[in-house]
């Protein structure tokens, strides 16, 4: 399949889940990046005195306020990991093909809400960041972009690529930050500060056989991002469970760290429907 038929096909699925299903469940899951000063009014008892405009106030010899209003559009922001070990994938499509389609979905959904969409795809380095727009076009171009870039980097840099992204938007917006959380590096201050300013939400992309190794004997395992190898027999059940205990304990650390940081979570398989995943998530928010 060529890289326009690519685009095409993930256009036509991403585009009928946005408009049927996340929509609705988008627009009420975010309230706008804050509030926008709409008029001014004289001062009535009870009204709070920070918000009186004090130019108009000295101009006229009366009090008056500043009357704000909700934004209702927004940045959307998808920070998507490009780092080797994004391409593992063990079903019908690896963990950056996943998270091709689930910044896809979101970025249509935005689109359609009127918001603007930006992308920064990151690595072990910045490997390019396409500030925020709105349109079908400015959509289809992130698309291509999330498909076919080759990023210079293997590594993961998650420290550097959040507070890149703390640099670069200085205003409130809606985050999404798809990633295998695969890092050496601890990432939670930059990502706890980053859900502080922002309104951001964690994907973690995962291959089930992160979490569960198969009986299918002796294999062959290569690190994609380090290159390193090692053999594991899968044959044992000591093997399994010693690979399993590891997950678990990982997986663990991982949520209680983000719930202490209030970093809002959905864990996502590349065999499962995210869809599901997606509406529970924003019903409940």
């Amino acid at each position: 399949m060529t890289l326009a038929e690519r685009v095409r096909h993930i256009e036509i699925r991403t585009k009928r889940l946005s408009e049927n299903v996340f929509s609705g469940e988008y627009r009420s899951s975010f309230k706008g990046r804050g509030m926008s000063f709409s008029e001014v009014r004289e001062y009535a008892p009870g009204d709070d005195v920070r918000d009186i405009d004090w130019n108009v106030t000295a101009r006229t010899g009366k009090p008056y306020m500043k009357v704000y209003e909700e934004e209702r559009e927004l940045t959307v922001m998808l920070l998507v990991d490009l780092s080797g070990s994004m391409s593992f994938g063990t079903s019908k499509a690896s963990q950056r093909e996943t998270a091709a389609e689930v910044a896809a979905t979101l970025a249509f959904s935005a689109m359609r809400n009127g918001d603007r969409v930006g992308v920064l795809l990151f690595s072990d380095r910045i490997e390019k960041f396409i500030p925020a727009r709105k349109g079908r076009k400015h959509v289809a171009y992130i698309i291509r972009e999330l498909l076919s870039f080759e990023p210079a980097g293997r590594g993961t840099d998650m420290v550097g690529s959040l507070e890149y992204f703390l640099r670069m938007m200085r205003r409130r917006c809606v985050c999404f930050l798809l990633s295998d959380m695969a890092s050496n590096k601890d990432f939670m201050r930059p990502l706890t500060i980053a859900a502080k300013k922002h309104d951001l939400v964690a994907l973690r992309i995962f291959d089930e056989r992160m979490r569960t190794l198969p009986d299918v004997g002796l294999i062959k395992i290569e690190d994609a991002e380090t290159g390193k190898i090692q053999y594991l027999d899968t044959s044992s059940k000591k093997v399994r469970s010693w690979h399993s205990d590891i997950w678990k304990k990982t997986d663990k650390s991982l949520k209680d760290r983000l719930r202490k940081g209030n970093v809002d979570f959905v864990d996502i398989s590349t065999s499962e429907d995210y869809v599901a995943k997606l509406i529970a998530f924003f019903k409940n928010r």
